[in-house]
């Protein structure tokens, strides 16, 4: 088989799994419907051409417009989520665990799992965590550019009281998100909170939308070292599409081969069944050429067969590692894994309420 027709089944398949989609975001603030094509990079139409078969909508609280009130902020990003999922029924399923994902493809529906970018939206509350998780929160970033008290993020500027890498509070946080089976994201961490995450995590931690600093030496990429003890622990990367964290800010527009790069050097280092895709889109102002919108995953399957990856790698870098992942974060011995996601209307407020009990 052709690498263009195997990129072609692989599509029919519907077997990519994005990690790091902004799209919920967007289409709340714009009051626009996934459901059709419009502005952006996603939409279900876009992502049924491109063979996108799940993806994690991440509910980013942007600190500069909702602090104090982030909390709020990732509450009513979810209920868009939920509300997406009611007028799209038979397109897109809220998925909580590798069953429910299974069940989803199998009913030719996207199945979305819903993803926090940002630990300042539980408001240093374990009871926050809980409602999010109740109502579908399947992974969460644990950093984002901001620092918090409990986590160093990868960018400078850290003031007093704020741990190196992962504080005391921070580990239990990561300890509850493992009982409740919540992927752990270390996606703009500092290095050293990279490296406590992956000693104390209960399951593979994940970085859902990274570079490798080897080939663009910029605070968001993840080093060698990084990487190698992301793949030791069985977690996976995924490569970023945004054109800064990949090239020189001159490479401009950027070819599709700088993407290709970046995911050839993390198979090399962390192993090709620890690296996956992290797109960004939505969060992104453009991707790298040829591969500008959700409808193009195809075009950059052709480009790992046409590297050299076998046809199982590409499968697992396009989708079936990530897939893995999330199996094992919502596996047995996880609340996940028998857990049904409750309704979330936009008017749902949570009174202080321990959704997890």
């Amino acid at each position: 088989m052709s690498a263009a027709a195997l990129a072609r089944s692989l599509v029919e398949l519907h077997a990519v799994f994005d990690a790091h989609v902004d799209s919920i975001g967007r289409a709340l603030d714009e009051g626009h419907d996934l459901g059709v094509r419009g502005p952006g990079q996603l939409d279900l139409e876009r992502a049924r051409e491109g063979g996108l078969g799940a993806a994690v909508f991440a509910c980013w609280v942007d600190p500069a417009r909702f602090l104090p009130g982030a909390f709020s902020r990732a509450r009513a990003m979810l209920a868009a989520l939920h509300a997406l999922a009611a007028r799209h029924p038979s397109r897109v399923r809220l998925v909580g665990n590798a069953r429910a994902l299974a069940a989803a493809r199998a009913e030719g529906r996207l199945a979305a799992v819903a993803g926090v970018e940002g630990g300042h939206a539980i408001e240093e509350d374990l009871a926050k965590l809980d409602f999010l998780f109740a109502h579908g929160l399947r992974a969460m970033t644990l950093v984002w550019n901001n620092h918090l008290s409990w986590i160093r993020s990868c960018q400078d500027g850290a003031g007093e009281g704020v741990p190196a890498g992962l504080g005391a509070f921070g580990r239990r946080v990561v300890a509850r998100m493992g009982e409740l089976g919540v992927l752990a994201d270390l996606s703009h961490a500092s290095e050293r909170a990279v490296f406590d995450v992956l000693e104390v995590a209960a399951h593979p931690p994940i970085a859902s939308h990274s570079g490798c600093r080897a080939l663009h030496d910029h605070p968001r990429n993840l080093s060698d070292e990084a990487l190698r003890r992301i793949g030791a622990r069985g977690g996976v990367v995924g490569i970023v599409f945004h054109p800064p964290f990949l090239a020189p800010a001159q490479e401009a527009p950027l070819p599709a081969a700088r993407l290709l790069a970046h995911i050839a050097h993390a198979a090399e280092v962390a192993g090709a069944a620890n690296v996956g895709l992290g797109s960004d889109f939505d969060g992104i102002e453009r991707g790298p050429e040829g591969i500008e919108d959700a409808s193009r995953y195809g075009a950059l399957a052709e480009l790992l067969l046409g590297h050299g990856f076998g046809a199982e790698e590409t499968r697992g870098i396009l989708g079936a590692n990530f897939e893995r992942v999330f199996a094992e974060a919502t596996g047995p011995g996880t609340l996940a894994y028998a857990a049904e996601i409750r309704p979330l209307a936009a008017e749902t407020v949570p009174d202080g309420e321990d959704a997890a009990r």
